[in-house]
């Protein structure tokens, strides 16, 4: 994976007016301590397929997604991705890394254009001090990583390929939602990007969502998903919701 260069923006949106703060880990934050935050703040574009951080490096603070879709991706022995987790706006990024003082477990690599605040290490973690509030919601993160851990463990373990395909759709819809349509998945991702979320070969996932479309629970339109069956699609990804 190679990094390109990132633009900083010079005059970073204030905490206070971000559309994405009451999503993020700190939506209860107090006024003051959220304009400490922004003091020390900096906010950077990046372009689609970007690196925001590399796997191996060592956390220099934390990273928050403004605007944007992001992945977190392993690399295997064979240098293949797998994608750990997908982000969107009011998402924390290297917050685990940056609390253990361990280097990335993942990269994080734009999905498409997108905007991400970078906040100092000292200044994260002394404001981590001060207030409970934070805390709590960062102990929320946490925990709810490894219920999204254990998760996967169990759905690899006992859900077949056909499965895991269907629950990828899914998983997508229940992240970036659905464009105005009401239908079309609201992020364009290649098939090779669906395979390395499911853990299998691209070929498999082309065909599945072959089958898929043939039975009428979704349409393609190039890159672009439709779902049509809502309900079928959940049947066959073998959930409850």
């Amino acid at each position: 994976m190679t990094t390109i260069t990132a633009t900083t923006d010079h005059q970073p949106l204030a905490c206070s007016h971000c559309n994405s703060r009451f999503e993020s880990v700190f939506c209860k934050l107090k006024a003051e301590e959220l304009e400490k935050i922004a003091e020390s703040k900096s906010c950077v574009f990046y372009a689609k397929g970007q690196t925001i951080f590399q796997e191996g490096a060592y956390p220099q603070g934390l990273f928050c997604v403004n605007s944007g879709k992001i992945k977190l991706v392993k690399l295997g022995n064979q240098g293949k991705e797998q994608i750990l987790r997908l982000s969107k706006g009011g998402d924390s990024l290297g917050y685990r890394s940056l609390l253990s003082n361990e280097p990335y477990a993942a990269s994080a690599i734009t999905l498409e254009d997108s905007s991400v605040c970078f906040i100092p290490k000292d200044v994260f973690l002394n404001m981590m001090q001060r207030s409970n509030a934070l805390t709590i919601e960062v102990m929320n993160l946490l925990t709810g990583d490894l219920a999204h851990a254990e998760k996967q463990i169990t759905h690899i373990a006992q859900h077949s390929l056909r499965e895991r395909v269907a629950e990828s759709i899914l998983v997508l819809k229940e992240t970036y939602g659905l464009e105005d349509d009401g239908v079309t998945l609201a992020v364009t991702l290649t098939r090779e990007d669906m395979a390395n979320m499911v853990g299998t070969a691209t070929e498999s996932v082309i065909r599945f969502l072959s089958e898929f479309k043939n039975d009428k629970m979704i349409e393609l339109d190039g890159k672009k998903i439709r779902i049509l069956d809502i309900k079928r699609l959940t049947a066959t990804a073998n959930l409850d919701y």
